[in-house]
């Protein structure tokens, strides 16, 4: 056993609760310790994002000894101890993954009994579970060495069978025993291979990389949702081109979004953008979005030349991609339905992709149709999209400084101003309610954005003169 330097998260709230956890499980006569990502976090001086123990006592005993408690995995040992404690889940309710996802947002520790793992028919969770009082068999059925470590946070003494602090040493990712098994126990921890390698700068050991390739299409039986949400992750974190760049090695680019994949050898014009083909730019445009970002930048950014491979074609003057906005909302639609979008997200998604060329005629644009685009929903990642695609490209920010000097120079209202003309002033001039009620009241807006209307008095006189009730088109009836 080894001794654990503190991180700096060690008097954190979570850690405090969790620590507590364990000494109340030891003051009971049970094993406790931390266990999985918080080791590996803590060993690595930085702060984990959450807390987990593993213990020697059942479930049921856990569930005693903390009433308060969301029993969410009790037939496979978890159970989820909420650190100021709200309505518990009942050991016979199965709550919803929305649920799972507040619960752990309102600062849970899990609290999982040490246990083997038996028969995996599903790719996910095992078959039979069988609790037992030995830590090593607990480690043995966990994915990676360097997630397979338990910490004594009372001694700061850390059990280690596995091989996790040389391979933590070492900026290795490994599979913990024999790779296939782990991988067959459950086919997502291929993905969570290369986030890891990803996150940490890791290298993936041969062994357990090989195994990867050999086994890439079994992922096809994991839930479109958790593939979404690894991919995020990874999209994410810092590292999305590294990321990337390891699906493609592993092979699992190609079976989780083919899309990506049929980016690689798609030559672009080279006056424009002489990085590379269409992958090599996307990767490149990854690795210049902000950290954090948002994860629907990230999709958006990961999916604006989507549509390029299938329009592709060398014309006499150089090399186009007609309509490659059309075609790749489309194709990106597919994604975000595939992959289980939520609605809000995927809009957002589709509204970067379609986008994303507008930036080119900002400086031509009218005042109107300027004011309109500075507007769109979430437009800061517009913007942050078209940065980061120009820095992968020709590396000319002019387009984003102009745009940012116009977001500095027209206050807000101005942008989005109150209408100084409704549809109940129409009907209260003699105007039909119809189809020409929002001609008209987009030319009046547009008057409105470019500083030739500033009162509805004018704006009434100016929809007279140009949309005159003598005109059948704006009679009533």
């Amino acid at each position: 056993m080894e001794r654990a330097q503190p991180g700096r998260g060690l008097m954190s709230r979570d850690k405090d609760f969790a620590i507590s956890i364990i000494q109340t499980l030891r003051q009971q006569g049970f094993q406790a310790y931390l266990v999985g990502g918080c080791v590996r976090d803590l060993l690595l001086q930085r702060e984990p994002k959450d807390y987990d123990v593993a213990t020697s006592a059942t479930p049921t005993q856990v569930m005693e000894i903390f009433p308060e408690t969301y029993a969410v995995g009790a037939q496979f040992g978890v159970v989820l101890v909420p650190i100021y404690p709200v309505n518990p889940v009942p050991p016979v309710v199965k709550p919803s993954a929305e649920d799972l996802q507040n619960v752990k947002a309102n600062h849970t520790v899990e609290v999982a009994t040490f246990r083997s793992d038996h028969g995996y028919s599903d790719g996910r969770r095992p078959d039979e579970v069988r609790f037992t009082e030995d830590p090593r068999e607990d480690v043995a059925r966990r994915d990676f060495t360097i997630n397979g470590m338990m910490l004594d946070p009372v001694s700061s003494e850390v059990l280690d069978f596995v091989g996790g602090r040389k391979d933590l040493e070492a900026g290795v990712i490994r599979a913990i025993g024999d790779p296939a098994r782990r991988f067959a126990e459950d086919k997502l921890r291929m993905l969570r291979a290369v986030r890891f390698a990803a996150r940490f700068q890791y290298e993936i050991d041969a062994e357990t990389l090989a195994a990867i390739q050999r086994h890439a299409p079994e992922i096809q039986v994991v839930s479109r949702e958790r593939v979404r949400d690894e991919l995020t992750r990874m999209l994410t974190e810092g590292h999305a081109r590294r990321a990337f760049l390891l699906l493609d090695e592993c092979g699992l680019l190609h079976e989780v979004l083919p899309e990506i994949a049929a980016m690689k050898g798609v030559a672009q014009p080279p006056e424009f953008h002489p990085e590379g083909d269409v992958f090599v730019h996307t990767l490149l445009l990854l690795e210049n979005l902000p950290n954090p970002c948002p994860s629907t930048l990230a999709w958006g950014a990961l999916l604006h030349d989507v549509g390029k491979p299938a329009t592709f074609r060398v014309a006499p003057d150089r090399i186009r991609f007609d309509d490659h906005v059309d075609v790749g909302v489309k194709i990106a639609e597919e994604i975000c339905d595939r992959l289980r979008f939520s609605k809000d997200d995927a809009a957002q998604v589709l509204a970067l992709v379609d986008n994303h060329m507008r930036f080119g005629h900002v400086s031509r644009m009218k005042e109107s149709t300027l004011k309109r685009f500075l507007r769109l929903p979430k437009f800061g990642e517009h913007l942050a999209l078209h940065r980061a695609d120009s820095l992968a490209s020709h590396r000319n920010l002019s387009t984003y400084e102009f745009v940012q000097k116009k977001l500095a120079e027209i206050p807000p209202e101005k942008i989005r101003p109150v209408p100084l003309v409704t549809g109940d002033d129409l009907i209260a001039a003699g105007y039909a309610p119809g189809p020409r009620f929002r001609e008209i009241l987009e030319a009046v807006e547009d008057a409105q954005l470019e500083g030739r209307l500033s009162s509805h008095e004018a704006a009434l006189e100016f929809v007279k003169s140009k949309f005159p009730l003598s005109d059948r088109a704006g009679m009533p009836g």
